[in-house]
């Protein structure tokens, strides 16, 4: 039976495959059409599902190029119950715009952020109407090729690289790795800061790194503990029970980091993008009551924080328990010399095509 299932699975990865394969092929023989557009478009994404930092990444990407332009995001709204193209504000809420969009609005106060399922739409849209935007970074629109961006950064994970994955279903991969070829710049998330610059031009090697790509190496730094009710910051010791509450692909960045200031940690993760229900609610206020010890408060990330924080069916002593833990993206190395290059990018002329 294992046997038969394993079978059954790489059936599926390369019916997958070829479909995709096609599909790709179709616009680069033009046959589907890609879209270019008179202003820089920088496109962030992945070729694996999920769990490789885009959000930070963006966030990153867009505070540092609104330093020199006026800069707009487009993202698809995943999961939001609103249609067509829309501008989002932090008085938003997920269930209108999604959660990472209202999470990067919040994060971004000065930088115009929009969704729309249709990306070509959406960068004519926030070309009409707003005109000062002098570049537009797409999260997660790799896969998107009606949109021909200037610039593809690709994002892989330490943990998981995509040279070591398979296709869906059998892996996590969404296309085949030949389309790494249309990537300018690949990321390596999560890198742990111990890396040696040998190891890295070993995976530099694996990912085919060449005069036309360039190989950089990130890490997640996190912030200090923000209360989801405002009430200041709690310190955390190797005394402290902790609760850890997740929505995310991957939690163990996470987990990691807080083993290393206490041992008393009980995860309870739920799916990527869950919209917490008064019976996850239950779950989490029983989870919490059960920990041991008169210090113990309950962590989440940004992403969960702002879904947590529309619910108000929370008891008061749960909520008041529950903090949020901020997460930034920091190069290992070569920060200016990324930044550069994409400074070089957003400065060129660029015409439709």
């Amino acid at each position: 039976m294992i046997l038969a299932g394993k079978i059954l699975l790489w059936l599926a990865s390369q019916l997958y495959g070829l479909i995709v394969a096609v599909r790709n092929k179709l616009y680069d023989l033009g046959i589907l059409r890609s879209h270019s557009f008179n202003l820089p478009v920088i496109c962030i994404g992945n070729i694996t599902v999920g769990g490789t930092g885009k959000t930070p990444h963006v966030t990153w990407l867009a505070g540092k190029l609104s330093e020199m332009m006026s800069v707009a995001v487009l993202s698809r709204g995943y999961l939001r119950k609103s249609r067509g193209f829309r501008m989002v504000s932090p008085e938003d809420d997920t269930v209108s715009v999604g959660d990472e969009p209202l999470l990067m609005s919040r994060s971004l106060p000065g930088i115009r952020m929009f969704v729309d399922r249709d990306r070509v739409h959406g960068i004519r849209e926030i070309m009409r109407r707003e005109p000062s935007v002098q570049a537009v970074i797409l999260d997660d629109g790799f896969q998107h090729r009606a949109v021909k961006a200037g610039l593809n950064i690709l994002l892989t994970d330490w943990h998981r690289l995509m040279t070591r994955d398979r296709l869906l279903p059998l892996g996590r991969l969404r296309e085949s790795l030949k389309e790494m070829r249309r990537a300018v710049i690949i990321i390596v998330t999560k890198t742990p800061r111990e890396i040696t610059a040998k190891e890295m031009d070993v995976i530099r090697d694996e990912l085919g790194a060449g005069a036309h790509r360039n190989v950089y190496f990130t890490t997640l730094a996190y912030g200090k503990l923000f209360s989801l009710t405002g009430s200041g910051q709690p310190a955390v010791t190797s005394s402290t029970s902790v609760l850890l509450v997740t929505g995310i692909a991957d939690p163990s960045p996470l987990q990691q980091y807080l083993s290393g200031i206490t041992s008393r940690i009980t995860p309870l993760a739920f799916p990527d993008h869950h919209r917490y229900t008064g019976k996850d609610v239950a779950m989490i206020t029983k989870a919490f009551d059960r920990l041991e010890g008169e210090e113990k408060i309950i962590i989440t990330t940004a992403k969960d924080a702002v879904r947590l924080k529309e619910i108000t069916i929370i008891a008061d002593h749960v909520r008041e328990a529950m903090y949020y833990l901020p997460v930034k993206v920091q190069f290992i190395a070569d920060e200016e010399k990324f930044l550069n290059k994409v400074y070089q990018y957003a400065g060129k002329d660029h015409t439709d095509s």
